[in-house]
């Protein structure tokens, strides 16, 4: 998956951290693809997050704003984009030292339209990164609401391509994506 998003010119990859055999595969990925930058996401804990920094990953997402898991991020001068929804998490994240914040699920709250409240107000010096609710067809949207970028995976790779091993297929997605962004 990571080398066809790869080759469709995507050079941020996020392998999620309950994937199979994540820490050896951000060691192997960042190897393979010395182009791209290589980070991990879903982090729930402490220590979930200091053997993603040990096996090398150059950024970290959480689904959730955890000041402790923030504050040992920074420390280590790695990237680290907190879960957050609302204006308080947000800001708490920021204020903890967060590079980013990612929405999520902004589905749930408008989409574009929540992340351009948020952006036009007194939050507009924080970037977000809004996620769960961003499509293939509303990526461009979301940027153009203020986010400084995207994340999305199911639309990447849809069940049916992943079975059947349709690499160029998510590989094409993935230069859509790319092209249409701007990237």
């Amino acid at each position: 998956m990571a080398l066809a998003v790869a080759s469709g010119g995507m050079r941020l990859i996020e392998i999620t951290w309950n994937s199979d055999g994540a820490a050896e595969l951000i060691n192997q990925l960042r190897c393979q693809l010395p182009k791209c930058v290589i980070g991990t996401g879903t982090l729930f804990n402490l220590d979930e997050l200091q053997t993603a920094i040990a096996c090398g990953a150059e950024f970290l997402f959480t689904p959730h704003t955890d000041p402790e898991m923030i504050q040992a991020a920074v420390v280590r001068d790695i990237p680290i984009i907190p879960g957050a929804l609302t204006p308080t998490e947000i800001m708490l994240a920021w204020r903890k030292g967060a590079s980013s914040v990612k929405v999520f699920p902004v589905g749930a709250l408008g989409g574009a339209t929540y992340i351009k409240s948020l952006h036009s107000g007194p939050m507009a010096e924080i970037p977000l990164i809004p996620t769960g609710g961003v499509t293939l067809a509303n990526a461009q949207e979301f940027l153009q609401a203020g986010a400084v970028a995207v994340g999305l995976s199911s639309e990447l790779f849809p069940q049916n391509w992943l079975s059947t091993g349709n690499w160029s297929a998510i590989a094409h997605n993935a230069q859509n994506l790319t092209g249409k962004l701007n990237y």
